[in-house]
């Protein structure tokens, strides 16, 4: 394992995946640890803000497209950008189980479910986990 191909991305590419990666792990945590508290609270806010930098920075990742620069990904951007607040609204009106829902939701696919794409050869991940050659290219 080696940080390097991703050292080497484009900057977009490294404010993309470093706050993904700790929001994952910060997620498998909220997950797991008792909800409602302070704890829960802050570190709840820590993960939605990481999460926002993380879809916010996929807008000027342009290695897929499909339609100009973007790739249907960026569709999940959106609705992760979206559902964010939502999921915050829920909380805060205690519809809690809504709140968990959303959170859970935007989890297993913004982070888990794309997350796992990265790791396809070739890709960047898949460099920094499995080694071997990466291929990034912006389109043109």
């Amino acid at each position: 394992m080696t940080l390097a191909p991703l050292l080497r991305a484009e900057w977009a590419i490294v404010i993309h995946a470093f706050p993904a990666i700790a929001a994952f792990f910060l997620g498998l945590v909220q997950l797991v640890l008792p909800k409602g508290g302070t704890r829960h609270r802050l570190f709840g806010w820590l993960w939605v803000v990481l999460m926002a930098v993380t879809a916010g920075s996929s807008f000027f990742i342009h290695t897929i497209c499909v339609i100009g620069g973007f790739s249907p990904i960026h569709l999940l951007s959106i609705l992760t950008l979206v559902s964010l607040p939502l999921a915050v609204v829920h909380a805060r009106k205690h519809r809690i189980a809504a709140h968990a829902k959303s959170m859970k939701m935007l989890f297993f696919t913004a982070l888990v479910l794309a997350g796992a794409f990265t790791f396809l050869p070739g890709r960047i991940m898949h460099g920094v986990v499995f080694g071997g050659a990466t291929v990034v290219g912006a389109c043109r």
